[in-house]
């Protein structure tokens, strides 16, 4: 897609090699997979190890724990490569490095630190983030999963939904209730009384390894607490933010694929003796969808400076979630259209995002709840509740 403001230009030479690398390996590595396992309901687990060697994983932490302390726009152009893929290798992506690596680091403990986070960086141990429930989802403090202390450690019920990579984790972070609050835990996904089931018959986000964890009995050691959870929820809304970071970036990824695939067949595409691309409706749809994405680039490198010097707000990320995924929805909705019946064949990844960006749209805040965020930013009124 042709870069009209040089926006290239505002990021490091650094930054861009990082963007390239994981591009091509998008491009020549992962694409070829992509569309079958999306049909065949199955993630890639294969791209893992190559995904660990380009240092995606926790890119952002230091690298005395695994990480390449990379910038924000590091981050946030690895998100937009990925999902410029599809949104499941992106999902993936994140949740281990937003929802489970960042996390541990920012609340455990060294120990759990250096036990954890090198292991991941590498792919070794692959993590879940276990928030959302059967009845919880945009309330999570209403959460039913509790723990209960007992024979220096603890004894965890309950039950998590649409838990992003849990039937492959070997680790993962349950929030739950305890008689001090909300707190996070660390189990391990082959203990007893833990049970990561797949959840299947998914209309989106296919290729997406997605469970549901059942919590019966099961019994953790006192090590096993992130130590400094004791701010309860506000901890575990702390890592979504960073994740919601990603999102922005990445469903641009989405919305660039459509844009890139929709152009290039309307320009080869002849109807009525000429292209497509020559009628004045087309090119107008084809500026609309070009303008939103550059104006959601815009918003999101101005979103990534914040980041890096630590002036972001949740407000400021809620503003890039709803606003990004809305026009990354539309604007792959209209590739489908300009693209006609072809618009849904398997040949093109333009339906596949369509569908992978309806749960993008909900996952992580819903739309209502990003508003709702926003319009207690802009009045002072909490409409929550």
């Amino acid at each position: 897609m042709k870069d009209i403001l040089m926006l290239d230009s505002l990021f490091s030479s650094e930054e861009l090699m990082i963007r390239d690398s994981v591009r091509r390996f998008v491009n020549e590595v992962a694409e070829p997979l992509l569309a079958p396992a999306n049909e065949a309901a199955h993630f890639p687990k294969e791209l893992i190890a190559q995904m660990a060697s380009l240092g995606i994983f926790g890119m952002r932490l230091p690298e005395s724990v695994g990480g390449s302390n990379a910038s924000a726009y590091s981050y946030g152009l690895v998100c937009q490569e990925l999902e410029r893929g599809d949104s499941a290798l992106r999902s993936f992506s994140s949740v281990q490095s937003s929802l489970c690596m960042y996390p541990i680091f920012r609340f455990g403990s060294e120990e759990q630190q250096q036990k954890w986070l090198p292991r991941m960086a590498k792919g070794e141990v692959i993590g879940c983030f276990g928030l959302t429930e059967p009845d919880s989802g945009s309330d999570p403090s209403s959460m039913k999963t509790h723990a209960k202390r007992s024979n220096n450690g603890w004894v965890l019920n309950g039950a998590k939904m649409w838990i992003t990579n849990a039937p492959i984790a070997q680790l993962a972070l349950i929030w739950a209730h305890t008689s001090d609050g909300i707190r996070g835990f660390l189990v391990e996904t082959d203990r007893k009384g833990i049970i990561c089931s797949e959840m299947k018959h998914k209309f989106s986000l296919r290729a997406s390894s997605t469970g549901e964890i059942s919590l019966n009995d099961c019994w953790i050691p006192d090590e096993n607490l992130l130590p400094g959870t004791e701010k309860g929820l506000s901890c575990a809304l702390s890592c979504l933010n960073q994740a919601r970071f990603g999102i922005a970036w990445g469903v641009i990824g989405a919305a660039e694929s459509c844009f890139d695939t929709a152009s290039n067949y309307l320009a080869e595409r002849n109807q009525f003796a000429k292209p497509l691309a020559s009628y004045q409706l087309i090119q107008k749809d084809l500026v609309d969808i070009y303008n939103e994405i550059i104006k959601a680039k815009c918003l999101n490198i101005q979103l990534g400076r914040l980041m890096n010097t630590g002036d972001a707000t949740p407000e400021m990320i809620s503003l890039a979630k709803m606003n990004n995924c809305r026009e990354a929805l539309r604007i792959a909705r209209m590739a489908r259209n300009l693209m006609g019946a072809n618009g849904i064949s398997i040949e093109y990844p333009v339906m596949r995002h369509v569908v992978n960006l309806e749960s993008v749209f909900t996952y992580e805040g819903t739309d209502n709840i990003h508003h709702l965020i926003l319009g207690k930013y802009l009045t002072g009124i909490d409409a929550f509740n």
